[in-house]
Protein backbone atom coordinates (compact mmCIF):
# COMPACT_ATOMS: atom_id res chain seq x y z
CA UNK A 1 0.00 0.00 0.00
CA UNK A 2 1.39 3.37 -1.03
CA UNK A 3 1.96 6.06 1.61
CA UNK A 4 0.69 9.60 0.95
CA UNK A 5 1.07 12.63 3.18
CA UNK A 6 -1.98 13.85 5.09
CA UNK A 7 -2.09 17.58 5.81
CA UNK A 8 -4.71 18.73 8.31
CA UNK A 9 -4.34 22.50 8.08
CA UNK A 10 -7.48 23.22 10.13
CA UNK A 11 -8.99 26.70 9.54
CA UNK A 12 -7.09 29.21 7.39
CA UNK A 13 -7.91 32.37 5.47
CA UNK A 14 -9.13 31.94 1.87
CA UNK A 15 -5.82 33.27 0.50
CA UNK A 16 -3.73 30.92 2.65
CA UNK A 17 -5.93 27.97 1.68
CA UNK A 18 -5.35 28.56 -2.02
CA UNK A 19 -1.64 29.31 -1.52
CA UNK A 20 -1.10 26.09 0.44
CA UNK A 21 -2.65 24.01 -2.34
CA UNK A 22 -0.28 25.71 -4.80
CA UNK A 23 2.76 25.20 -2.56
CA UNK A 24 1.96 21.50 -2.12
CA UNK A 25 1.80 21.15 -5.90
CA UNK A 26 5.22 22.80 -6.19
CA UNK A 27 6.80 20.58 -3.53
CA UNK A 28 5.37 17.42 -5.05
CA UNK A 29 6.59 18.46 -8.52
CA UNK A 30 10.08 19.01 -7.09
CA UNK A 31 10.02 15.54 -5.52
CA UNK A 32 10.17 16.92 -1.96
CA UNK A 33 6.95 15.22 -0.86
CA UNK A 34 4.82 12.26 -2.02
CA UNK A 35 1.18 12.69 -3.15
CA UNK A 36 -0.94 14.56 -0.61
CA UNK A 37 -4.46 14.54 0.79
CA UNK A 38 -5.28 17.77 2.59
CA UNK A 39 -8.32 18.71 4.70
CA UNK A 40 -9.15 22.28 5.67
CA UNK A 41 -11.73 24.80 6.77
CA UNK A 42 -12.14 28.54 6.12
CA UNK A 43 -11.83 31.40 8.59
CA UNK A 44 -13.26 33.80 7.68
CA UNK A 45 -15.66 32.06 5.31
CA UNK A 46 -14.69 32.55 1.68
CA UNK A 47 -16.30 32.82 -1.70
CA UNK A 48 -13.99 31.14 -4.20
CA UNK A 49 -14.54 31.91 -7.87
CA UNK A 50 -13.36 29.70 -10.73
CA UNK A 51 -10.17 30.55 -12.62
CA UNK A 52 -12.06 31.75 -15.69
CA UNK A 53 -15.14 33.13 -13.93
CA UNK A 54 -16.13 36.78 -14.25
CA UNK A 55 -16.65 38.71 -11.03
CA UNK A 56 -18.13 41.91 -12.44
CA UNK A 57 -21.87 41.61 -12.97
CA UNK A 58 -21.97 38.14 -11.37
CA UNK A 59 -20.73 38.44 -7.79
CA UNK A 60 -22.31 40.76 -5.21
CA UNK A 61 -19.12 42.13 -3.67
CA UNK A 62 -21.10 44.23 -1.21
CA UNK A 63 -22.85 41.07 -0.01
CA UNK A 64 -19.51 39.31 0.44
CA UNK A 65 -18.16 42.26 2.45
CA UNK A 66 -21.32 42.67 4.55
CA UNK A 67 -20.98 39.13 5.89
CA UNK A 68 -17.28 39.59 6.61
CA UNK A 69 -16.37 36.96 4.05
CA UNK A 70 -13.41 37.16 1.64
CA UNK A 71 -13.33 36.52 -2.08
CA UNK A 72 -10.50 34.51 -3.63
CA UNK A 73 -9.91 33.14 -7.12
CA UNK A 74 -9.05 29.44 -7.42
CA UNK A 75 -6.51 27.84 -9.73
CA UNK A 76 -9.28 25.50 -10.83
CA UNK A 77 -12.20 26.25 -13.11
CA UNK A 78 -15.91 26.02 -12.45
CA UNK A 79 -18.34 28.33 -10.72
CA UNK A 80 -18.34 30.17 -7.40
CA UNK A 81 -18.52 28.27 -4.10
CA UNK A 82 -19.32 29.67 -0.66
CA UNK A 83 -17.00 27.93 1.81
CA UNK A 84 -18.58 28.29 5.21
CA UNK A 85 -19.69 25.32 7.31
CA UNK A 86 -17.96 22.61 5.31
CA UNK A 87 -14.99 20.28 5.05
CA UNK A 88 -12.77 21.09 2.08
CA UNK A 89 -10.38 18.53 0.63
CA UNK A 90 -7.55 18.68 -1.87
CA UNK A 91 -5.63 15.90 -3.59
CA UNK A 92 -2.22 16.61 -5.11
CA UNK A 93 -0.73 13.84 -7.25
CA UNK A 94 1.44 13.51 -10.37
CA UNK A 95 -0.25 13.07 -13.74
CA UNK A 96 2.05 10.11 -14.41
CA UNK A 97 1.05 8.32 -11.18
CA UNK A 98 0.27 4.69 -12.01
CA UNK A 99 -3.33 4.98 -10.75
CA UNK A 100 -4.17 8.30 -12.43
CA UNK A 101 -5.92 8.11 -15.82
CA UNK A 102 -4.87 10.55 -18.53
CA UNK A 103 -8.34 12.06 -18.90
CA UNK A 104 -9.66 14.59 -16.39
CA UNK A 105 -13.05 12.88 -16.26
CA UNK A 106 -11.64 9.44 -15.45
CA UNK A 107 -9.24 10.89 -12.87
CA UNK A 108 -12.29 12.48 -11.22
CA UNK A 109 -13.76 9.00 -10.89
CA UNK A 110 -10.63 7.60 -9.22
CA UNK A 111 -10.28 10.45 -6.71
CA UNK A 112 -14.00 10.67 -6.01
CA UNK A 113 -14.00 7.08 -4.76
CA UNK A 114 -12.54 8.55 -1.57
CA UNK A 115 -15.54 10.86 -1.28
CA UNK A 116 -17.96 8.00 -1.87
CA UNK A 117 -16.38 5.97 0.94
CA UNK A 118 -16.45 9.01 3.22
CA UNK A 119 -20.19 9.41 2.80
CA UNK A 120 -20.60 5.68 3.42
CA UNK A 121 -18.71 6.03 6.72
CA UNK A 122 -21.29 8.62 7.80
CA UNK A 123 -24.12 6.26 6.91
CA UNK A 124 -25.05 8.21 3.77
CA UNK A 125 -25.81 6.39 0.54
CA UNK A 126 -24.23 8.58 -2.14
CA UNK A 127 -23.59 7.84 -5.81
CA UNK A 128 -21.68 9.27 -8.74
CA UNK A 129 -23.39 11.81 -10.96
CA UNK A 130 -23.66 10.88 -14.64
CA UNK A 131 -24.93 14.10 -16.24
CA UNK A 132 -27.24 14.08 -19.23
CA UNK A 133 -26.96 16.80 -21.83
CA UNK A 134 -25.63 20.30 -21.23
CA UNK A 135 -24.61 21.17 -17.67
CA UNK A 136 -24.85 24.95 -17.60
CA UNK A 137 -27.99 26.23 -15.90
CA UNK A 138 -28.97 29.47 -17.61
CA UNK A 139 -25.52 30.91 -17.04
CA UNK A 140 -25.74 30.50 -13.25
CA UNK A 141 -22.67 31.56 -11.29
CA UNK A 142 -23.46 29.17 -8.42
CA UNK A 143 -21.45 25.94 -8.29
CA UNK A 144 -23.93 23.70 -6.49
CA UNK A 145 -26.68 24.35 -9.05
CA UNK A 146 -25.69 21.24 -11.00
CA UNK A 147 -23.38 18.22 -10.59
CA UNK A 148 -20.55 17.47 -13.01
CA UNK A 149 -19.22 14.03 -13.98
CA UNK A 150 -18.59 11.75 -10.99
CA UNK A 151 -19.43 14.35 -8.36
CA UNK A 152 -21.36 12.92 -5.43
CA UNK A 153 -25.12 13.06 -5.29
CA UNK A 154 -27.61 11.89 -2.64
CA UNK A 155 -31.15 11.20 -3.81
CA UNK A 156 -30.45 13.23 -6.93
CA UNK A 157 -29.08 16.25 -5.06
CA UNK A 158 -25.48 17.41 -5.25
CA UNK A 159 -23.69 16.66 -1.97
CA UNK A 160 -20.08 17.54 -2.86
CA UNK A 161 -18.57 19.80 -5.51
CA UNK A 162 -15.09 19.37 -6.97
CA UNK A 163 -12.80 21.02 -9.48
CA UNK A 164 -9.55 19.86 -11.07
CA UNK A 165 -6.57 21.47 -12.77
CA UNK A 166 -3.29 20.16 -14.12
CA UNK A 167 -0.16 22.28 -14.04
CA UNK A 168 3.31 21.20 -15.14
CA UNK A 169 2.60 17.52 -14.63
CA UNK A 170 0.72 17.81 -11.32
CA UNK A 171 -3.00 17.22 -10.72
CA UNK A 172 -4.82 19.34 -8.16
CA UNK A 173 -8.36 18.30 -7.35
CA UNK A 174 -10.07 20.10 -4.53
CA UNK A 175 -13.65 20.28 -3.44
CA UNK A 176 -16.34 21.27 -0.99
CA UNK A 177 -18.24 18.89 1.30
CA UNK A 178 -20.99 21.01 2.92
CA UNK A 179 -21.93 20.10 6.49
CA UNK A 180 -24.58 22.84 6.73
CA UNK A 181 -25.79 25.27 4.05
CA UNK A 182 -27.36 28.68 4.67
CA UNK A 183 -28.94 29.39 1.29
CA UNK A 184 -29.88 32.91 2.40
CA UNK A 185 -26.20 33.81 2.82
CA UNK A 186 -25.27 31.89 -0.32
CA UNK A 187 -27.61 33.77 -2.63
CA UNK A 188 -26.61 37.13 -1.11
CA UNK A 189 -23.23 36.49 -2.76
CA UNK A 190 -24.65 36.79 -6.30
CA UNK A 191 -26.24 39.46 -8.44
CA UNK A 192 -29.70 39.02 -9.93
CA UNK A 193 -31.86 41.28 -12.07
CA UNK A 194 -34.33 41.65 -9.23
CA UNK A 195 -35.29 40.19 -5.85
CA UNK A 196 -38.05 38.04 -7.33
CA UNK A 197 -35.61 36.17 -9.59
CA UNK A 198 -33.14 35.83 -6.71
CA UNK A 199 -35.80 34.37 -4.41
CA UNK A 200 -36.97 31.95 -7.10
CA UNK A 201 -33.38 30.72 -7.59
CA UNK A 202 -32.93 30.34 -3.84
CA UNK A 203 -36.09 28.29 -3.46
CA UNK A 204 -35.15 26.05 -6.40
CA UNK A 205 -31.71 25.46 -4.88
CA UNK A 206 -33.15 23.14 -2.23
CA UNK A 207 -34.09 20.64 -4.95
CA UNK A 208 -30.57 20.66 -6.39
CA UNK A 209 -28.16 20.51 -3.45
CA UNK A 210 -27.98 19.01 0.01
CA UNK A 211 -25.66 19.22 3.04
CA UNK A 212 -24.64 16.36 5.32
CA UNK A 213 -26.68 17.52 8.31
CA UNK A 214 -29.79 17.83 6.16
CA UNK A 215 -29.52 14.10 5.49
CA UNK A 216 -28.54 12.72 8.88
CA UNK A 217 -30.92 12.45 11.83
CA UNK A 218 -28.07 13.13 14.26
CA UNK A 219 -25.89 16.13 13.21
CA UNK A 220 -22.14 15.63 12.83
CA UNK A 221 -19.32 18.05 13.57
CA UNK A 222 -16.43 19.25 11.42
CA UNK A 223 -14.11 16.78 13.20
CA UNK A 224 -16.56 13.88 12.80
CA UNK A 225 -16.76 14.63 9.08
CA UNK A 226 -12.99 14.89 8.79
CA UNK A 227 -12.44 11.49 10.41
CA UNK A 228 -15.06 9.80 8.22
CA UNK A 229 -13.57 11.17 5.01
CA UNK A 230 -9.96 10.50 6.04
CA UNK A 231 -10.83 6.82 6.40
CA UNK A 232 -12.85 7.07 3.19
CA UNK A 233 -9.93 8.35 1.16
CA UNK A 234 -7.59 5.72 2.61
CA UNK A 235 -9.98 2.99 1.48
CA UNK A 236 -11.13 4.60 -1.78
CA UNK A 237 -7.59 5.37 -2.99
CA UNK A 238 -6.02 2.33 -1.30
CA UNK A 239 -3.35 4.43 0.43
CA UNK A 240 -1.84 4.83 3.88
CA UNK A 241 -2.03 8.45 5.11
CA UNK A 242 0.96 9.74 7.07
CA UNK A 243 0.45 13.03 8.97
CA UNK A 244 2.69 15.82 7.69
CA UNK A 245 3.44 19.11 9.46
CA UNK A 246 4.86 22.03 7.51
CA UNK A 247 8.15 23.54 8.66
CA UNK A 248 8.51 27.26 9.44
CA UNK A 249 10.27 27.72 6.11
CA UNK A 250 7.44 26.01 4.25
CA UNK A 251 4.82 28.16 5.98
CA UNK A 252 6.85 31.23 5.02
CA UNK A 253 6.71 30.10 1.39
CA UNK A 254 2.94 29.62 1.61
CA UNK A 255 2.47 33.12 3.07
CA UNK A 256 4.63 34.59 0.31
CA UNK A 257 2.47 32.94 -2.38
CA UNK A 258 -0.67 34.20 -0.63
CA UNK A 259 0.62 37.77 -0.44
CA UNK A 260 1.89 37.88 -4.02
CA UNK A 261 -1.14 36.20 -5.64
CA UNK A 262 -4.23 35.28 -3.63
CA UNK A 263 -4.42 38.48 -1.59
CA UNK A 264 -4.12 40.74 -4.65
CA UNK A 265 -6.91 42.45 -6.56
CA UNK A 266 -4.98 41.74 -9.79
CA UNK A 267 -5.50 38.00 -9.29
CA UNK A 268 -8.91 37.94 -7.64
CA UNK A 269 -10.75 40.52 -9.77
CA UNK A 270 -8.89 40.21 -13.08
CA UNK A 271 -11.87 38.80 -14.97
Amino acid sequence: METWYFVDSDFCTPAINMALDEALMNWHRQGDIPPVLRFYGWKPAGLSVGYFQKVKGKIDLEGVENYGFELVRRQTGGRAVLHDDELTYSVIVSEDHKDMPASVKEAYLVISKGLLEGFTNLGIQAEFAIPEGKLDVAGSAVCFEEPSWYELIVEGKKAAGSAQTRKKGIILQHGSIPIEVDDGKLFDMFLYKNERIKERARQAFGDKAVAINQILEKPVSFNDTKEAFKKGFEKGLNVNLEPFELSEEQWAEVKKIAKERYETDEWNYAR
